[in-house]
């Protein structure tokens, strides 16, 4: 299970900056204190923890201009590419900007990288400056509208977001909305003002929805990455919660939690599933939800949340 987290303490800027020089200046053979840089202080920086709490994976924003931000640093280890880690720390670094209304996000790029990039929907627009001295770099931009927040699959995630709008109808009252789909990773939205109670926190009901919805949704969208059909039932869940939502409504299901196989479902057999949803107030966790759906073998019936 990994969890994106922004460092507070010294002890997180220390294992912080530590990570970053291993992955980013020490093979170049240059010394501690050289990955940082005058952008530390006013920036955005996300780090990716794993169970044990050791960094995995980070990156940072900055603001050039009121409609420009800047990805820099962005590292994965070694053992833990290919797992989504990447996207994950741009996503949360994505979200920063969108949410201070910028316009688009650049990056250089070094060329092993450039299909990374590519793939998180950055376009290449000329040769960036030189890295270390004798590095080539590409210059990349994403332009940030409402669409483009989700990175994989876009029909299939408009799908979803129709599916719950049509068969929950007050799903749409409440605002849930997808925010963004990696492939491993799926974040629902929805607006707090429209889920307001007299204390002015989120109902709790509106969160465990949220959670519901999501967890759901990213069984929606595996079945569709395996071409299989099925009907999604909510089986059994309980959520914990920590803290009140004061600010912004965000549940998260990452892959690495999902516990169960598809296999049986092609072979016309019901099959379980057992997720976790993580919920977020902007980037702060609040609660968590640990959900088993049941994915039922159908032939041509369309999928139905159920609850």
């Amino acid at each position: 299970m990994y969890r994106v987290e922004t460092p507070v303490t010294e002890e997180d800027f220390e294992k912080y900056f530590q990570f970053r020089w291993v992955m980013l200046r020490k093979p170049w053979n240059y010394p501690p204190g050289s990955e940082k840089d005058e952008y530390e202080q006013v920036g955005h920086h996300r780090m990716v923890t794993d169970a044990s709490g050791q960094v995995v994976a980070i990156g940072r924003l900055h603001f050039n201009t009121p409609e420009e931000a800047q990805l820099r640093h962005i590292a994965v280890h070694p053992d833990y590419q290919g797992k989504g880690l990447g996207k994950l720390v741009v996503s949360a670094l994505e979200s920063v900007a969108r949410s201070e209304g910028i316009e688009r996000i650049v990056t250089n790029s070094r060329e092993l990288s450039t299909p990374f990039f590519q793939s998180c929907g950055f376009e290449v627009v000329g040769e960036g400056t030189t890295e270390l001295g004798h590095l080539k770099r590409e210059q990349m931009v994403k332009k940030l509208t409402e669409m483009n927040a989700v990175m994989l699959h876009p029909k299939w995630c408009k799908e979803l977001q129709e599916t719950w709008h049509q068969a929950i109808p007050i799903s749409e009252q409440m605002g849930i909305k997808l925010y963004q789909y990696s492939g491993r990773t799926l974040e629902a939205r929805a607006s707090l003002n429209k889920n307001i109670n007299l204390h002015g926190t989120m109902f709790a009901g509106s969160i465990f929805s949220l959670a519901t919805l999501t967890g759901w949704g990213m069984l929606f969208l595996l079945l569709k990455e395996k071409g299989l059909k099925g009907e999604i039932v909510l089986g059994d869940a309980n959520i914990h919660y920590h803290k009140p939502v004061t600010m912004q409504p965000r549940a998260i299901c990452q892959i690495e939690s999902l516990d169960g196989k598809f296999e049986p479902l092609s072979k016309g057999k019901k099959c379980p599933f057992r997720l976790i949803v993580e919920l977020h107030d902007q980037h702060h966790p609040v609660a968590e939800f640990k959900g088993v759906y049941w994915v039922l073998p159908v032939e041509d019936t369309s999928e139905q949340p159920k609850h």
